[in-house]
């Protein structure tokens, strides 16, 4: 059986870690680690999914995970490169801790030998005075190390320099890490590489505090072939939650990955076995029109996060999009994310479909529109219009809104009947 460092490895999850063949060691047995997750938004994002996926191949191994939502530490934040952050109040931190736990439930087994457990930093910090703060945390940390961290560092150089606020963040993140190694027992800590100083700030508290070794394993940041930032599109951050990025353009961001980019997120993304991903990989190199894997990692990743049922909706709604289904048995919500990104235009029943076309874009005149329609290259949801004096039916508007244009294979645009 595969060590899970070694799995973890292979698929390109390991960046670094304290002692490698102690942690390598007690991985061989059960340990049971921590990974945390600020609510500094309403959201998590995909770039918190290779947390949540990293815990969970760590729960299917055999170890006992706690996910760590900061009631506490959301109310402060972890210092940016770019300049202090904003706080946040505190009933809306909380409202944020409450969506993010439902966010990372639905990957962890709260039952079993081996069963999740969530945990909220507030429970600790809530009634901590600054005097025992102080006495029993701070005076195990030396400033050196707490201003040579990256982050600290270039924020003292800069001009906005960096609060106290902000400064004390990484002895918050180690003293969690200490209640935690108290109370359950937990020795290892997994997050980003970009908070690998937090990381040791624990660790090194658990070596003051109490003599005892501890470990911490970071992933790498994904990052795009081209060295664009990953999990950012045109219309901004790809979330987790369906109401700020839908399942249909969710799918979308995935099915778009680059051939150069796929395998990589098909090994941090999905629970793909090392010999369906060379398969896959095989095929985006002798047929990359296909686009298999980019599909194979789209509907993975989608049905993960928001179920096999949203994931096979955004596939016919793709597949309806471009003829290969009817656009007429999709449901409004998911109709209106596949729609979204289109060209649109106002119009209403009745309307000529010529002018249509010309307005929405799919043509660039009212000639070129007649030409295309005589040609048999125009259709209105996916039915070929064969008059150039046809006009818009009240039943081509579906759910009494839309109606989807198209010139040739792959031009499209929508008529919105509410605008």
């Amino acid at each position: 059986m595969t060590h899970i460092l070694d799995e973890l490895a292979w698929r390109g999850l390991v960046a670094q870690t304290t002692d490698p063949d102690a942690l390598r060691d007690a991985l061989s047995g059960r340990v049971s680690l921590y990974c945390g997750f600020d609510p500094t938004a309403p959201s998590l994002h995909i770039g918190n999914l290779v947390q949540i996926l990293t815990v969970k191949r760590l729960q299917d191994a055999g170890h006992q995970p706690f996910a760590l939502v900061g009631g506490a530490t959301g109310l402060i934040g972890d210092p940016k490169m770019t300049g202090e952050r904003t706080l946040n109040p505190r009933d809306v931190v909380a409202s944020w801790v409450d969506r993010i736990r439902g966010q990372i439930e639905p990957f962890l087994a709260f039952d079993g030998p081996n069963a999740a457990t969530m945990v909220n930093n507030l429970d600790w910090t809530a009634d901590l005075t600054a005097i025992d703060f102080l006495r029993d945390v701070g005076k195990h940390y030396r400033l050196g190390t707490m201003l040579a961290k990256d982050t600290v560092a270039r924020r003292l150089n800069s001009e906005q320099g960096i609060s106290f606020t902000e400064f004390s963040y990484q002895i918050l993140q180690g003293m969690d890490f200490l209640e935690l190694y108290r109370r359950h027992g937990v020795t290892l800590q997994t997050g980003g590489n970009d908070q690998w100083g937090n990381l040791l700030s624990g660790v090194e508290l658990i070596r003051r505090a109490e003599g005892a070794p501890a470990h911490a394993l970071t992933t790498p940041l994904i990052t795009k072939a081209d060295g664009t930032k990953f999990g950012k599109t045109e219309s901004g951050t790809v979330w987790l939650d369906p109401e700020l990025t839908t399942p249909y353009a969710f799918y979308q961001f995935w099915l778009n990955a680059d051939d150069a980019d796929v395998v990589g997120y098909l090994k941090v993304f999905t629970f793909r076995t090392q010999d369906e991903i060379a398969e896959l990989d095989e095929a985006t190199t002798s047929r990359p029109a296909a686009r298999e894997a980019q599909r194979a990692l789209a509907h993975d990743v989608t049905s993960l996060v928001h179920g096999r049922d949203a994931a096979d909706k955004v596939v016919a709604a793709s597949q309806a999009l471009f003829g290969r289904g009817s656009l007429a048995d999709l449901d409004p919500a998911t109709l209106a994310a596949a729609v979204a990104e289109l060209p649109s235009a106002a119009g209403r029943a009745g309307d000529p479909i010529v002018d249509l076309l010309a307005a929405t874009g799919v043509v660039k005149s009212k000639g070129e529109a007649r030409r295309a329609i005589g040609e048999g290259g125009a259709s209105v949801n996916n039915v070929r219009v064969a008059d150039e004096n046809a006009v818009l039916a009240p039943d081509d508007l579906l759910h009494g809104r839309w109606a989807v244009l198209r010139r040739g294979k792959r031009t499209l645009a929508v008529v919105d009947a509410t605008r």
